[in-house]
């Protein structure tokens, strides 16, 4: 990963615009104090990623949003000792979805400092120079191997979301802070094609699994900290905060196939689905689970095209 990073900047009116500030919430600049979402317009202007609330040339309209819970938005983001970056990174994470309707998550490797363990998609920073769809594909390449040829798939932009590690106070002060553009790759591939040609890094990546679209619409319904609100919040606390609770589908299969990466190789497994529909711990140590980040882009990606900017 380089260590030259796009910063976010934030502008409201058609003058002036400066970066955002590590810890200062992105989205409370654009929406009121008791709301997590606004319409923004983004895109890249002079090397920096530019979320304003009117268009400008290039940008295009989406949703940017917070969780609940979020550090920034709560006050006391201070950022911790790996803090102190000179403001927000811009990053961007994938949804690949095969032809047959199945996604590609994967679970982060255990030694990585921030969300370990965790199921996502693969994503990354956003590097100078870069387009928001070429620091997909790069990134993409770099954690699964996957290369994907022009002509071999369509894309959407499906949002923004704000993400500090950790993602509560409770777990301590910020040390990273982002703005995660999620797009969804639909690749003309099936999937057990481009599973094939998957080569994860073991860096990076612990396990792999292609999860069909009922059990993708149920980890969207376990919306983390969806009932919280307040300076005490925290997710996954309060009622409906187990695993699986929410207005997920029924009929769900027990297990979900997995390939788990190892020293010598990778092997086919199984876990509980029940793992997929955790809800984040409101105390740390965290549990294998899928971002709430995830989450917000599993919901977008369910609307569905023609939806994405009528939040």
């Amino acid at each position: 990963m380089a260590s030259a990073r796009v910063l976010v900047h934030v502008r409201r009116g058609r003058a002036g615009g400066a970066a955002a500030a590590f810890g200062q919430s992105v989205t409370g600049v654009f929406c009121p104090a008791h709301t997590d979402v606004a319409l923004v317009s983004c895109g890249l202007e002079r090397g920096h990623f530019l979320i304003s609330d009117v268009p400008f040339p290039g940008s295009a309209v989406t949703v940017l949003k917070r969780p609940p819970f979020c550090p920034a938005k709560l006050g006391g983001a201070v950022p911790g000792e790996r803090g102190g970056q000179p403001g927000v990174a811009a990053a961007v994470a994938v949804l690949l979805e095969a032809a047959c309707g199945h996604i590609l998550l994967t679970r982060r490797a255990t030694a990585l400092r921030h969300f370990p363990n965790v199921w996502v998609p693969p994503g990354g920073h956003l590097e100078p120079g870069e387009e928001l769809v070429a620091a997909g594909l790069r990134e993409l390449a770099e954690e699964t191997g996957l290369h994907l040829e022009p002509g071999t798939f369509s894309w959407r932009l499906l949002g923004l979301w704000e993400s500090l590690f950790p993602p509560a106070l409770s777990w301590g002060p910020p040390r990273c802070h982002h703005i995660v553009t999620y797009l969804g790759l639909r690749s003309a591939e099936p999937r057990e094609g481009l599973q094939a040609r998957l080569c994860p890094s073991p860096c990076e990546v612990s396990a792999v699994a292609w999860l069909e679209p009922l059990v993708l619409e149920a980890i969207a319904a376990t919306e983390d900290g969806a009932e919280e609100s307040g300076p005490g919040s925290g997710p996954g606390s309060g009622p409906g905060s187990g695993p699986g609770s929410g207005s997920s589908p029924a009929k769900l299969p027990a297990t979900v196939g997995i390939t788990e990466l190892s020293a010598g190789g990778s092997r086919s497994s199984q876990i509980p689905t029940e793992i997929l529909l955790r809800r984040a711990p409101a105390h740390g140590p965290d549990l294998e689970r899928v971002s709430t980040g995830t989450k917000f882009a599993l919901g977008r990606w369910r609307a569905g095209p023609g939806r994405e900017d009528r939040e």
